[in-house]
């Protein structure tokens, strides 16, 4: 892929562009409480904990998760997303929801550390997989969870004429580069389907969870 092409697909105007309708979706909510739910279930979680929610959008996967867990950062490279994201938290009175612009695989990284990393449908639109769990690695503490939720690997029909980074991923490339980034017990749970209208009818894509501990 073109330079080019990989600078329009992390674009984060591409997103401010669609913030104030995001919410409207009824796939996302319904998506995002579906990923949430299942880290619920795979994750002992407690208001101990701090978390940093990655690629965070507009909160849709936070805000189901807030009151079980203590601190969380959500942090994207969108100003119109975390627009949207700062008025919710305001109207909603929310104490324990910090939002900053940051892009993980250009900025430097902060001192502070994390229990719990979570991302929804952002890892495809990373171009360096194994750069992007290498980060995450190192913002955990021991012991610490990843939480990625995104697309099984596919055949560029979900995005279209989109230009996008991946077409989903692999779950064994995956399973390596995660275990090769230090994190351990790498496993998966298909969490979700995106029915998608195609020339040829309908067509199911299902969203993973993957769940990993740092070594």
């Amino acid at each position: 892929m073109s330079q080019e092409a990989i600078r329009v697909a992390l674009d984060p105007k591409h997103f401010d562009n669609k913030a104030r309708q995001w919410d409207s979706n009824p796939v996302f909510v319904d998506r995002a409480e579906k990923i949430a739910a299942a880290i619920r279930a795979e994750v002992p979680l407690s208001r101990n904990i701090t978390a940093l929610d990655y690629g965070c959008g507009s909160g849709l996967l936070s805000f189901p998760l807030k009151d079980v867990l203590g601190q969380i950062t959500c942090k994207a490279t969108s100003a119109g997303m975390l627009d949207v994201l700062r008025e919710k938290i305001a109207a909603q009175s929310v104490t324990n929801m910090t939002v900053r612009q940051t892009d993980l695989t250009a900025d430097p990284l902060p001192d502070e550390r994390y229990d719990l990393i979570y991302s929804s449908m952002t890892l495809h639109h990373i171009p360096d997989t194994a750069k992007i769990l290498s980060v995450f690695h190192e913002l955990l503490t021991t012991g610490g969870h990843l939480c990625i939720a995104d697309l099984d690997q596919e055949d560029g029909s979900f995005h279209g004429s989109e230009v996008d980074v991946h077409h989903g991923f692999d779950r064994e490339a995956l399973t390596a580069l995660t275990l090769a980034a230090g994190f351990v017990k790498a496993r998966f749970r298909t969490v979700f389907e995106i029915v998608k209208q195609q020339e040829t009818g309908e067509r199911a894509f299902p969203v993973f969870l993957m769940t990993a501990q740092r070594g």
